[in-house]
């Protein structure tokens, strides 16, 4: 895992001092995501920047990396991920011929493109299982690829400029050079506000970001944007026993070609079925006791309240798997204090360069990251489970589902509209947004087809499938990636494998609700590998502090930036409105959004205009 970033000029030669120290400064952004190795390459309109986290052939593996041709590069490329298939790769391309000087996946991935890329970079690409994201410069063609997986698992943004682009891993990579403008106007706010409606754009104007499953081409000609992966209706006609049985092979081989790793190997676990199953998998196919981590907070177990979306602490069921399947596992247990601490806030803000929180949720995730990166340098994370097997309540609560809407947003969900001030909230016209965003979604869903298709929950049951698959998780993979890597971490994600995804995808509502519970399919499919209070225990969300303390000291934060007539949110806030949301005791998350509003536009010294 690594961080990338380029510029690309085709009216200028790059190779200059200048340019030079811009690209190296670009490049210095990533330094936490490759703390390992670092490297430019430069030359004419082309300058590539990488920076090295060393997992597989940790002394072969340096980029960015060059393919040659009559003596000079004739690709070039930098690379983030992991292709898990490499093995199977290298062995039909070294019988086609290609000789390999490293043991490293990103070779293959060159070589790939040289043998099944060279007219349409699609076929390339479609033969990669994995997560990655990466940037090919073909010198001969003069031609810039950028290449994003399938689910969007790995980031990759772009910034178009007068005479070509500037891209990196992350947009504080392409902010470090002059011609990217710091400015945010009111389509990246409306993004603020309502994120997971919409994750395919940015908070900064003028940038864009790769869509997951596409790949960007970029030409003195112009921008060319091409998809060479989606989902589609496979017209599934498996029985249910039998479904089950493939969604367990799937698993199975998931998990042994994500264990491939030449340094320390752990699992996330929370007690729940997805992580559980996960970390089961795991220590059945590793060669070593694998290592397990879990998140607590102090006194959470003894002092819970259940909710809707949390019924139960993660705590027990946690200790029923660590010792059921023999992992070595650790606890991280945290405070209110650690959680409000300033610097951990200012550490998630930066590594997710955009004004958008999940409060102490982002805090106790990047605290667990921390944790787990002292011992391991690969996590693997239960996530894209609940949105694959229909986990979330949404997906059973029939007023949601019918709604016209997307299921898990309503307008008053934790974006403190009351707090913003009216003129500002007529002119965002937020349910318009929404609206808008979600006839988009709707329009791309593959129709269903088969004795299915005639039932009309079955059709709507795709939609939400399908919704929760496009626009809920990728912000989610976002925030795993962005807090993980500030800390050297590379976490995997084995329910995004391509394979499983598109076949959990085409199997009815009714196959993946047989037993009329959650996650069915996923139960049936590793019932056998965990305790029974695990495998009967329903769905329980992230846990999030419980700790009236935190509670306080969110509160007087925000009380003291209502109190500061020179905030930078200032302009933006209806006072009145601002006080009766932090009288509120329902809607803190609110409070959180307009602190990290803050921060984001004094700290990256934004120009907002709305």
């Amino acid at each position: 895992m690594c961080g990338i970033c380029g510029w690309i000029d085709f009216d200028r030669n790059l190779g200059g001092p200048d340019t030079r120290r811009e690209i190296a400064d670009m490049t210095a952004t990533m330094a936490y995501r490759g703390p390992d190795d670092g490297g430019t390459w430069i030359d004419g309109p082309a300058a590539l920047g990488h920076r090295r986290l060393a997992i597989i052939d940790i002394e072969g593996g340096r980029q960015p990396m060059t393919l040659q041709e009559d003596g000079r590069p004739a690709l070039v490329l930098v690379y983030t991920g992991e292709t898990y298939n490499y093995r199977e790769l290298r062995q039909r391309l070294a019988a086609l011929g290609h000789r390999f000087d490293t043991s490293s996946d990103t070779e293959v991935v060159l070589h790939a493109h040289r043998e099944w890329g060279h007219s349409d970079p699609r076929i390339a690409v479609s033969e990669l299982n994995g997560m990655f994201a990466y940037a090919l410069w073909d010198s001969v063609k003069r031609e810039l690829l950028l290449i994003r997986d399938r689910l969007g698992i790995k980031p990759l943004y772009y910034y178009p400029t007068g005479h070509g682009v500037l891209f990196g891993s992350e947009p504080k990579a392409i902010l470090a050079n002059r011609l990217a403008e710091r400015a945010m106007d009111a389509e990246g706010l409306r993004r603020t506000l309502c994120y997971f409606a919409d994750p395919y754009s940015t908070v900064f104007r003028g940038m864009c970001e790769v869509r997951p499953g596409h790949i960007v081409r970029v030409t003195r000609d112009g921008i060319q944007q091409m998809s060479y992966w989606q989902l589609i209706d496979s017209g599934h006609t498996d029985d249910v026993p039998s479904t089950v049985r493939r969604v367990r092979e799937l698993l199975e081989d998931t998990i042994q070609r994500q264990l491939i790793a030449d340094v320390p190997l752990s699992t996330l676990l929370s007690g729940g079925l997805d992580s559980s199953a996960m970390t089961a998998l795991a220590a059945r196919f590793s060669d070593e006791r694998i290592r397990s981590f879990a998140l607590d907070f102090v006194g959470y177990t003894d002092n819970f309240t259940p909710g809707p979306a949390c019924g139960t602490p993660d705590g027990p069921y946690v200790q029923d798997v660590a010792k059921f399947v023999g992992t070595d596992h650790t606890d991280i247990t945290l405070s209110a204090d650690e959680l409000m601490d300033p610097n951990v806030r200012a550490a998630t803000l930066h590594a997710r360069d955009l004004p958008l929180t999940m409060g102490d949720l982002d805090s106790s995730l990047y605290l667990l990251f921390r944790a787990v990166r002292q011992h391991s340098t690969v996590a693997l994370s239960g996530e894209a489970a609940d949105e694959l097997f229909g986990g979330y309540r949404f997906f059973n609560d029939p007023a949601r589902v019918q709604a016209d809407r997307f299921p898990w947003f309503e307008i008053s969900d934790g974006i403190a509209l009351q707090s913003l001030d009216s003129g500002l909230v007529e002119k965002l016209d937020l349910p318009g947004y929404l609206d808008e965003q979600y006839r988009r979604a709707l329009a791309e869903v593959p129709a269903l087809t088969g004795p299915a298709s005639a039932d009309p929950h079955e059709r709507r049951m795709r939609e939400i499938c399908y919704l929760f698959l496009t626009r809920y998780l990728p912000p989610l993979l976002d925030r795993k990636d962005r807090l993980s890597m500030a800390l050297g971490l590379e976490v995997r994600v084995p329910y995004c494998d391509h394979r499983l995804v598109e076949y959990v995808f085409g199997t009815p509502w009714a196959h993946k609700t047989f037993d009329r519970r959650e996650k069915s399919l996923l139960r049936a499919a590793i019932a056998d590998l965990l305790p029974q209070s695990v495998v009967r225990r329903v769905k329980s969300a992230y846990p999030a502090i419980q700790d009236p303390t935190y509670d306080r000291m969110l509160r007087a934060r925000f009380t003291a930036l209502l109190n500061d007539r020179n905030a930078a949110v200032a302009p933006l806030l209806s006072v009145d409105g601002s006080r009766a949301l932090l009288n509120a005791n329902d809607n803190l998350r609110g409070v959180e959004h307009i602190l990290t509003l803050q921060d984001f536009l004094t700290d990256y010294n934004v120009s907002l205009t709305v």
